[in-house]
C-alpha cells in the first residue's frame, strides 16, 4: 500500500495550554466538534472521535507542547489494520501558538478527504470553540 505524510501548521490565538486540553480532554474535545469523543490522557492509552470514526493509542505526551498517537480512521479507503502516525507540537509565539501537524502513513487513496477534514473539521472548529473563550 502506498502512503503519504500530511503536514499543517496552523496559528491559533490561544495559549499551547488551551490547545492542548482542548484536544485531549474528552469533555472540550466533544464540545468543539459537536461529536463524541473518549480520550485517555496517558500514554499507551487508547482514544476514539467523532462518534469512533476515529481511533488510536496515545505514543507520547508532553502536556501543552506534544502529543504523538497512533491514528486510524473508519474509512472503505483505510486498511482496518493499518495505523498511521500523528505528531502535533505547540510551540507559543507572538499573538498565539503555532500548531505544527504531520501525519506520515496515510493511505494514497484517502490522503485528499483526510488532509482536507483536518482544516475543515478540525482546525476551523477550533479556532471558532478557542475564541469564544
Amino acid at each position: 500500500m502506498k502512503t503519504k505524510t500530511i503536514k499543517q501548521s496552523v496559528i491559533f490565538k490561544a495559549t499551547p495550554h488551551e490547545i492542548y486540553e482542548a484536544l485531549m480532554d474528552s469533555r472540550k474535545h466533544s464540545q468543539f466538534t459537536g461529536s463524541e469523543a473518549e480520550i485517555s490522557q496517558k500514554v499507551g492509552g487508547e482514544f476514539t472521535a467523532w462518534d469512533g470514526y476515529i481511533m488510536g493509542t496515545n505514543l507520547e505526551l508532553i502536556p501543552d507542547e506534544k502529543i504523538v498517537q497512533s491514528w486510524r480512521a473508519e474509512e472503505e479507503c483505510w486498511p482496518e489494520d493499518h495505523y498511521s502516525t500523528v505528531t502535533i507540537t505547540l510551540k507559543r509565539e507572538s499573538g498565539g501558538t503555532r500548531l505544527a501537524f504531520n501525519q506520515e502513513g496515510v493511505p494514497e487513496e484517502c490522503y485528499e478527504d483526510i488532509e482536507k477534514g483536518w482544516h475543515d473539521f478540525y482546525w476551523k472548529q477550533l479556532k471558532k470553540y478557542l475564541e469564544k473563550k
